[in-house]
């Protein structure tokens, strides 16, 4: 082992901050090969330079261990070696993704290259005065990776369509553990065959070449406003981690995640002294096994490749955490080499479906100007238990290592049980197959059909109890509201609005629930998503007359708010429902796919100005989950 608040509209695609996303069954018969994101210039180029920057990353951190083990001798000073990698996470790394959301992040990635060319160019020199500075210089270059890393996760969905996420995160990591592995065995070489300090020039190679193809991505820039002061940035920072605290799919995976890095922390420490003193293997059976599991995480990163949209992105989270606890917990019983081998290659398998469904979530719901700040978030959660785990891993001198392997692996198995039923990631067999009958089943009567009534004060006291933005409008804009708009109650199984239909209006739930899905060629559902009180779609169709990409059906009895396009406009002008509105139109529109986008051609460029910099904040945000 190594290292939504989504609901969807009639637009099927995901809110921020609302409702469960559902990945429907079966894949589009037009499913995209998993090697088509390969076409993509942009990605070709943002790959490669992934590629040699973590060879040559690999490079330094292994001759840097192998320099200070060398001149001391002493495995403590190793670990502070590690040490000086892992601080600035912590110290730097919340703060370094503000920037990463201010400023544009492809010149951030080159300009972190360059930095780190310089650095590490300077080691050899830097050594031959004082080993001490050796400390400080893989300090200087993990605090400039803390700018690097969030921005090269943020960049990714710029480069991929949604549908391609999940196969070029796979690729992205099949080459970070293809990469590191080559930057380890030149390390090794460069070690043997000639001077270590060769490693360095090579590393500082790496990123200069890492950055020269940077130079010719092509992404659009981040618009930041106002100026940098100490005072933007701490607002900045508190923003990011609002939105991970009432996003409840980002913090449904935060929150899992917690367990699962503490008991790779564990587990990777416990591996080498369970592989010798428990399995009495050699190094070059415990170099065996650790190959191995580099091989089943790429053989499951493949699978992913091909398969990620078979199945909905928190069913892989939870089968693949709980099959790598129990392959752990066998793991931790094994007595001989060859079984212990198979077990930590299926681990390794699991890790991947895990890992790369965990990024594609995190980047497929995360606002674009918010990514540098939730993803560094993410990253020093991450590292801060995982350091955990490590530090806990010394309780292998007194307690038996087979049952501290155990104990880790059935943390995994409850991680995962856990994940089974939280927001946004958790969600019952039977409770999607109901969503799934009903969209199959729908009855073919539209809400138009349905009966109607105007809206009562009291109806939109209770909307604006699950939609707080929306208790903020004035007398005017209420009322208003109020004459123009109708409530319409749906029977269960009816469709609310089709796929293909042209519409007028938005609808926002006032009780009971909706499901809203994409059909397929093969008569399955992709992009499903389930609604709640407070959700609200089709706003889309009704702010550019475009026509409905996808179908809602009342799952249960359901009341919905019909609100027509022209109230909808000017309710607008209220500053954090307008932000609202245009941040959930302008994320399903970078979802949406390319085929569909000259629908959307009818949006006035006013509003495509607003969609570059509207935000809402955290408060005006849906928290019916």
């Amino acid at each position: 082992m190594t290292d939504s608040a989504t609901g969807s509209g009639a637009d099927g695609q995901p809110l921020d901050g609302g409702a469960t996303t559902l990945d429907g069954g079966a894949v589009a018969a037009g499913a995209p090969s998993p090697f088509s994101v390969f076409r993509k210039r942009d990605f070709r180029l943002l790959w490669s330079a992934q590629l040699v920057s973590t060879i040559g990353t690999a490079l330094t951190d292994l001759a840097a261990g192998i320099l200070v083990f060398t001149a001391t001798g002493s495995a403590l000073a190793v670990g502070l070696m590690f040490a000086a990698t892992a601080i600035p996470t912590l110290l730097i790394g919340l703060f370094a993704g503000v920037f990463v959301d201010r400023y544009d992040r492809r010149k951030i990635m080159i300009i972190a290259d360059l930095v780190r060319a310089g650095i590490v160019f300077a080691i050899p020199f830097l050594i031959s005065i004082n080993i001490v500075l050796l400390y400080l210089a893989v300090a200087a270059v993990s605090t400039i990776s803390q700018f690097f890393n969030p921005a090269n996760d943020a960049l990714l969905p710029e480069v991929a369509t949604d549908e391609e996420l999940a196969a070029a995160n796979s690729w992205i990591m099949i080459s970070s553990f293809g990469s590191t592995s080559i930057g380890f065995a030149l390390s090794g070489l460069l070690a043997t065959a000639f001077s270590i300090e060769w490693a360095f020039y090579l590393d500082g190679v790496t990123f200069l070449v890492s950055a020269a193809l940077l130079l010719f991505v092509g992404v659009g820039k981040i618009e930041a406003e106002g100026d940098t002061s100490i005072k933007v940035v701490v607002e900045n920072l508190k923003e990011g981690v609002s939105t991970l605290v009432h996003t409840p799919l980002l913090r449904s995976l935060f929150l899992s995640g917690v367990p699962v890095y503490f008991s790779f922390g564990l587990w990777n420490v416990l591996l080498l002294p369970f592989a010798i003193d428990a399995l009495h293997a050699s190094e070059f059976e415990y170099g065996i096994q650790e190959g191995m599991t580099s091989v089943g995480f790429v053989v499951g990163s493949l699978l992913m490749a091909r398969f990620a949209d078979r199945f909905r992105e928190g069913s892989w989270i939870v089968v693949a955490t709980i099959a790598m606890g129990v392959a752990g917990v066998a793991y931790g019983f094994a007595t001989t080499i060859p079984v212990a081998i198979i077990l930590v290659t299926i681990s390794g398998f699991f890790n991947a479906p895990s890992s790369i469904t965990r990024r594609v979530l995190l980047q497929r719901n995360t606002p674009r100007e918010l990514r540098g700040r939730v993803f560094a978030a993410f990253a020093v959660a991450r590292d801060v238990v995982f350091l955990v785990g490590i530090a806990l891993a010394g309780l292998a001198d007194i307690i038996d290592v087979r049952i501290l392997v155990v104990v880790s692996s059935l943390v995994l198995v409850v991680a995962g049980l856990v994940t089974a039923v939280m927001p946004g990631l958790g969600r019952p067999a039977t409770e999607w197959l109901q969503a799934m009958s009903a969209l199959r089943r729908a009855k073919d009567q539209p809400a138009g059909a349905v009966a109607f009534r105007k809206v009562t004060l009291a109806d939109f006291d209770r909307l604006a109890g699950h939609l707080p933005a929306l208790a903020r409008i004035d007398a005017g804009a209420r009322d208003a509201l109020l004459a123009a708009s109708t409530v319409r109650d749906v029977p269960a199984g009816t469709t609310i609005v089709g796929e293909g239909e042209v519409g007028d209006a938005a609808y926002f739930i006032l009780d009971g629930r909706a499901v809203a899905g994409t059909p397929d060629l093969d008569g399955s559902y992709r992009s499903l998503a389930s609604m709640a009180p407070g959700d609200f779609f089709g706003e889309i169709a009704a702010l550019t007359g475009s026509r409905r990409t996808a179908t809602v059906v009342a799952e249960e009895a359901t009341t919905v708010v019909e609100v027509p396009a022209a109230t909808l406009r000017s309710l607008m002008a209220v500053p954090e429902l307008g932000s609202l509105f245009l941040s959930t139109l302008t994320a399903r529109l970078s979802r949406t796919n390319s085929a569909d986008l000259p629908r959307f051609s009818g949006v006035d460029q006013a509003s495509l100005k607003d969609l570059r910099t509207a935000r809402p904040s955290a408060e005006a945000l849906p928290k019916s989950y």
